[in-house]
């Protein structure tokens, strides 16, 4: 998986070149220099100079290996919409903070509106995860509300950017 900054703040814009390296990069992260410089025409010391000049310039973060949790016996995900009590002042941190100490939670967002906060939960089957919802998320701190929806099937998740 790639990491690219979306949120840089200097407004980085991309140039044809760096586009063609990402790319690249996105189709197949475990190029090396040399396959992502025959694949993109240039120089291996070209591609190099510019993966460096992108992670200088802070668009470029890094990767990761990812692992596919089914394949190592979890086969339930449920995802858990959190209301939280807002008239405590440390509410979102104290409960971040706690939720990120969960090992099955395996996304984390936050919200504006009615919700404040989604969790991605995985668990071996359903009482596994009777058994994390009960001892590990019910006793997280300053919950008000929480609707828990249970994943069917997954549609589409992609994390290529269109460039």
């Amino acid at each position: 998986m790639l990491f690219v900054n979306l949120t840089n703040s200097n407004n980085f814009m991309l140039d044809d070149e760096s586009r063609a390296i990402l790319r690249q990069m996105q189709v197949d992260p475990s190029l090396t220099v040399p396959e992502l410089a025959t694949r993109v025409g240039w120089t291996a010391a070209r591609v190099t100079r510019r993966l460096d000049k992108l992670r200088e310039d802070g668009v470029l973060l890094g990767s990761q290996a990812v692992i596919d949790w089914r394949a190592l016996g979890y086969a339930v995900e449920v995802s858990l919409r959190i209301t939280l009590d807002k008239t405590v002042a440390r509410a979102f941190d104290d409960f971040l903070d706690a939720a990120r100490q969960v090992p099955e939670v395996i996304e984390i967002q936050t919200f504006l509106g009615r919700v404040d906060v989604r969790l991605s939960i995985i668990a071996k089957d359903l009482p596994d995860y009777q058994r994390i919802y009960r001892d590990q998320v019910l006793v997280l701190p300053h919950i008000a509300d929480i609707e828990a929806l249970m994943t069917v099937a997954g549609v589409k998740a992609d994390d290529r950017l269109p460039l």
